[in-house]
Formats: C-alpha cells, structure tokens, sequence
C-alpha cells in the first residue's frame, strides 16, 4: 500500500518542496492549510487539499481522520502550543516531525550540535509572543515539546534547518545578492567577506524532513545545513560562477561603510559571529546535501524566471556607490 503524509502547510516555499519530495519518493500527500496562497499542486490528484487552520485542534483532527496519514511533517508550527497540540492529535502516526529552527540555540559555538549546545529558554510572554525578537525562543520551546511527548511514546523529532535558500523563496535573502551579482560589476560585501551564516538548500530540507520522518529517532533533533558552508565572498562568487558573469566583490570595513551611512548589519546574511550548524546526525540517517554549486545554479535560475529582486533588503546602491569611492581613494 503507498504511504500518506500529511503535510502541514504546503504552498509556498520549504512546504512546497517538501510536498513534490515526498511525490518523489512514492507517498500520496495530503496538505492542510488555510488556502491564502496559490495550491502548486491542484492539477496533481496524487495531493489533496483539506483547508483548515493548523492553530485550530479541531481542524487538524478532521486533517488526520481525511488522510489518514502515516507520517506529519508539521511546517508552520511557530508557538510551543501548536507543538503540544499537534503531538497530541498525532501521538500515533509513525513519524511526526516538527520544523524547528537554528535559532533556536543559545550559545554562540562553532559548530552547534544537537544535545550539546544549550537552547534558548522561553518564558510564559514569549511563548505567546509574535515578533522575530522571541522567534528562536518559541521554536526551541516546540523543540523541548517534542522531546517530551517522546519520552511519553510518541514518534516525533525536530529538524532544525539554518538560513534555507532556492528556489520559490519569498523571504528573498539571497535573491538580493543575486540581483546584486547580476546588476553590477563591483558588490558591496560588509566587513572582509569571511564573515559565514550557514544555510541550508531547500530541497535538501525537503529531503531532511522525510528522512527524519522516515528513520529519525523518537525525541532526537537534526540539524540540516549545506554540507559545505560558504562565507558571503564565496556565496557571491559562486553565484557569478553560476550565473556566468564577471562580479568583484568588494569587502568594506565599518569605516569604509560609514561614508556611505551604513552599518555592517544593514546588508543581509551578513552575522558577525559564525553560525555553523553540525549535520553529520542527519547523515548518519542517509541523508544527502546537494552540492553547493549545483544548488546555487538552480537557485540562479529561478531567480532569473521570477520577479523577485530582493529589493525589501537593499541598504541602497547610492550609498554603495559612495563606499566604492572611498575604496578607490585608498
């Protein structure tokens, strides 16, 4: 008999991908969602579509008595009280796996490993917050969540991706970046581009969240990241290698950038201090990265066919071009 998932969430970017990998890979799939953005997979009867509200207990359990799924992958958990609720309605799938987040460590070591670097604490506020200032707290609250309803029986883990990048990206990080590579022959970079955020490929999340799903062990986490990490010189240089274009990266320092009014923090994906995420628990599951440059070239020509550019995140080119001047002058 083919197997179900069900997926929570679905349409838009790591659900989305998660949803044509897990069709890859024989599982007929059933997505809940609200239905606020376009359903990618409405021509395909391999996929239904039950609408609900993922915050609403009632609606998750139709979703489990509709699908009757064999594994959840649960994408838009964003408070620990979903995860509660969630762990309850599935306390007997064969994998419930929960989209936990890097930020959900505490302390600043390199690389962060699952068990071994502390998690974030999360008080009553924040558990209910809604600003990104708690976002960390909540997921590593979910993270504790699923740990616990582990050790009452239940098959549930916690993927923890970094910073996920490719193609359908709303949040457009890197689609900045990539504009920048395409439009101009000098790129601004903060600091002396070695400054390094992990992230991770989508598609390769896809694949982390089934895996986990599939041979995880119950109250274990998994992180998943790009199994080679770039620093923001060589994210850009890859993407001009990818995208077939001459850019020079330009690395400026506070002083550079301060005579154009900026701020290394106002460009970004840039982090002061490395954030690098340990993934060999994750392989030891089989899992696999995509190569960096075959990743970036899909992500290269994605952002080519879309009208994305990023632009939400531009520190402004006028001002870039001032600091460009002052490099010259030096």
């Amino acid at each position: 008999m083919t197997d179900t998932a069900l997926v929570i969430g679905g349409t838009r970017f790591i659900g989305r991908h998660t949803v044509s990998d897990l069709l890859e890979n024989g599982y007929e799939v059933a997505m809940l969602n609200r239905g606020n953005h376009e359903n990618p997979f409405a021509a395909d009867d391999r996929v239904t579509h039950v609408e609900g509200d993922r915050t609403n207990e009632r609606d998750l359990r139709a979703a489990k008595l509709s699908a009757e799924p064999d594994i959840v992958i649960d994408c838009v958990a964003y408070h620990p009280d979903d995860v509660e609720t969630a762990v309850d309605v599935f306390a007997d799938v064969d994998g419930y796996v929960y989209v936990s987040s890097g930020s959900s460590y505490a302390a600043e070591e390199i690389p962060k490993r699952e068990g071994e670097t502390p998690l974030r604490p999360c008080s009553p506020e924040q558990a209910t917050d809604e600003s990104m200032e708690t976002y960390g707290n909540r997921k590593a609250e979910g993270d504790r969540v699923v740990f616990d309803a582990a050790e009452d029986g239940v098959n549930a883990t916690a993927v923890r991706p970094c910073i996920v990048y490719g193609p359908y990206d709303y949040t457009e990080r890197l689609d900045y970046w990539i504009d920048r590579v395409l439009s101009h022959d000098r790129v601004v970079v903060p600091g002396d581009g070695q400054n390094l955020w992990h992230r991770a490929y989508v598609e390769d999340v896809a694949s982390a969240l089934r895996i986990a799903a599939e041979r995880g062990d119950p109250g274990a986490a998994y992180n998943v990241g790009d199994r080679r990490a770039l620093t923001l010189e060589e994210t850009l240089e890859t993407i001009a290698e990818a995208a077939g274009v001459d850019c020079e990266v330009v690395p400026a320092s506070a002083d550079a950038l301060a005579a154009g009014g900026l701020e290394p923090d106002d460009f970004v994906l840039y982090r002061e201090y490395p954030h690098l995420l340990d993934t060999c628990a994750l392989a030891d599951l089989g899992w696999e990265s995509t190569p960096v440059d075959e990743a970036m070239a899909r992500s290269v020509a994605d952002h080519r066919d879309s009208e994305r550019d990023g632009s939400e995140w531009d520190p402004g080119r006028e001002a870039e071009e001032r600091v460009l001047g002052v490099k010259e002058t030096l």
